[in-house]
């Protein structure tokens, strides 16, 4: 099998006035920790694949999971895409970000 790493990257907006909705908002959030998606920032999460294939079926099994209400967007790009992303920090950040060169891949 070849491995052509590709990162999903999903973006989501979801509504949290009510106490219901807070629940909704923070079981989406265990989902997607539990599957193996990692924070990228508020409301941004990231997970690797091996191909397209896994990522394409992991998305129909995603579109199954979210949350009725709100907003929620994928993004898919490939491990060297994602490789070039530029980390421009502004001040002290809550979470310390090493750089790297070499790609963090966890299978």
């Amino acid at each position: 099998m070849i491995y052509n790493f590709m990162r999903l990257i999903l973006f989501f907006d979801l509504p949290m006035i009510t106490k219901k909705e807070r629940k909704v908002y923070s079981d989406f959030h265990k989902y997607l920790i539990k599957n193996g998606y990692l924070m990228l920032q508020y409301s941004i999460y990231s997970k690797i694949f091996n191909n397209v294939d896994a990522l394409n079926n992991h998305i129909i099994i995603l579109k199954r999971n979210v949350p009725s209400a709100g907003q929620i967007r994928i993004m898919s790009v490939t491990e060297k895409q994602f490789a070039r992303i530029d980390i421009i920090v502004g001040g002290k950040s809550l979470h310390e970000e090493k750089i790297s060169i070499e790609p963090f891949i966890i299978l």
